[in-house]
């Protein structure tokens, strides 16, 4: 397997290198709702290049993309139904992906949920989050909901997906639990000891992904634990690997 990029995700599934020799991983490019269009572009060119590539070396391209293309009006975040993206962001990956599909080449689409893991990038939720309740003060979108999963076991749906030999294939990678954000900081609060004021923006900021397609896929889904109180078990796992719990409290 070869790895395009040298980032949070890229860097867990380095242990993958020697197998799938066929795969080009490309986990590289704009990872943020905030970025310039001459990002979009940079981007847009990495992933025509190594499009032509696989193609000449006949082999298959891993792209992935984001949950972030869901959150349109009535959208349920299935695969297989137009997604409509409300961002630019959401709307650049839908493009990429298309046109990935549309040049031959084959290939896995993967949109991930919200990868939580020891490495995440600090502007990502739940690091910011934590900065803000030790500060006192936070800002939430109203309504909003996210979907979260651990990067261990993003990285298992990974190899399971490229052990079936999946291809041409648009595949939510969630937990297919998507949780309020009021619950993921209730739960932060408990866990840190502290509580902040929430100050509500109203946007819309939904995005559920459905884990149907991923669970006949990737069977090893079963053996996850995902289920409601799933989220939890992810930001204990992420507040133990940064220090901030010397140990996850025993499951009730």
């Amino acid at each position: 397997m070869e790895i395009i990029g040298n980032g949070f995700i890229a860097r867990s599934l380095q242990p993958l290198t020697d197998k799938y020799p066929d795969a080009v991983i490309l986990a590289a490019g704009v990872s943020h709702p905030e970025n310039t269009e001459p990002q979009y572009r940079r981007e847009t060119a990495l992933v025509e290049s190594t499009v032509d590539r696989c193609l000449r070396e006949e082999r298959t391209l891993v792209f992935f993309s984001t949950a972030g293309i869901y959150g349109g009006p009535g959208c349920q975040g299935v695969e297989d139904a137009p997604a409509h993206p409300p961002t630019r962001y959401g709307q650049h990956k839908l493009g990429l992906e298309e046109l990935i599909r549309d040049s031959g080449v084959g290939h896995l689409a993967l949109r991930l949920g919200y990868v939580l893991g020891k490495e995440a990038p600090e502007h990502r939720l739940i690091p910011s989050m934590i900065r803000r309740i030790h500060s006192g003060h936070v800002n939430l979108y109203r309504g909003a909901y996210r979907d979260l999963i651990d990067i261990d076991d993003m990285v298992a749906i990974v190899q399971a997906l490229l052990e079936a030999e999946v291809r041409n294939e648009v595949i939510n990678v969630a937990s297919g639990s998507c949780v309020p954000i009021d619950l993921i900081i209730d739960h932060l609060e408990e866990r840190l000891g502290h509580t902040a004021e929430r100050h509500y923006v109203d946007r819309d900021s939904v995005h559920r992904l459905s884990s149907e397609k991923l669970r006949k896929f990737a069977p090893v889904t079963a053996d996850l634990g995902f289920g409601k109180d799933y989220y939890k078990r992810v930001i204990d796992r992420y507040l133990v690997a940064t220090g901030h719990l010397d140990q996850a409290p025993a499951s009730p």
